[in-house]
């Protein structure tokens, strides 16, 4: 009786606790495709490193913008820095993820391969590191983000959220400092600077860019004219020439 009573139990608390994880990830993301969040797990942890390391004057700037308020070239550059594929993949690019695997597999260094809406997923709700159980929250994560946010709404929430220096998140914030201006006033060669220092904004400046980060700068120029301007954003297929 004991044993019979305990299969019954079991699938209860399972399902239970399945409910439980659904409300606790569904309805947050949910509610951020309206809501616009008031800071980010990334800034609580930069923030929380920044005062372990005794940096006691450590502040974030951080200023949430309408999308209508950036212009669409800081877009642009993004996604031509960081995820070409974004208009019309579905929250992975998984021929990016099989390059790096065989990159590293014939002794490179394993590279990065995540589109914005893993860096989204990762960046307002996750740590750092790059352990499996982070890997597969992360996934899951971006299942639902893309699921229940429209693109814009993701390209929104990067843009608003990333960082673009030490302490700087957020195009509005770093437009500010750099450039004493809102984004929406942001040229196509400013856009591609801001967006040369995405992949290492610490060590990475805006303000003082290397000759790799103005190279950098010049390669993005190239590749936005290349993926034809910020109408790429609203395709649904890639431009000649590009995967």
């Amino acid at each position: 009786m004991r044993q019979r009573g305990f299969g019954p139990w079991l699938r209860r608390a399972l399902l239970k606790a399945l409910l439980a994880w659904l409300a606790l990830t569904v309805l947050p993301v949910l509610a951020l495709r309206w809501v616009h969040p008031f800071t980010s797990a990334f800034m609580l942890e930069a923030k929380w490193r920044a005062l372990h390391a005794g940096q006691r004057h450590y502040r974030t700037d951080y200023r949430w913008v309408a999308y209508r308020q950036i212009s669409p070239e800081v877009g642009l550059a993004a996604v031509a820095s960081e995820d070409q594929t974004f208009p019309y993949n579905h929250g992975f690019d998984f021929q990016e993820i099989d390059d790096a695997i065989h990159t590293a597999e014939r002794g490179g260094r394993l590279r990065g391969a995540s589109t914005i809406t893993q860096q989204v997923a990762k960046n307002l709700f996750l740590w750092g590191g790059r352990s499996w159980v982070r890997k597969g929250v992360e996934a899951y994560l971006t299942v639902l983000i893309d699921v229940l946010w429209p693109k814009q709404r993701v390209l929104q929430t990067y843009l608003n959220i990333a960082q673009f220096g030490h302490g700087i998140f957020g195009v509005e914030a770093a437009s500010e400092r750099f450039f004493h201006e809102p984004a929406a006033h942001l040229t196509r060669a400013q856009a591609a600077l801001l967006a040369a220092v995405l992949p290492d904004p610490v060590h990475w400046h805006v303000a003082h860019p290397s000759p790799f980060v103005r190279w950098r700068q010049q390669w993005l120029l190239h590749q936005m004219s290349d993926l034809g301007g910020p109408a790429y954003l609203h395709s649904h297929r890639p431009p000649h020439g590009v995967r």
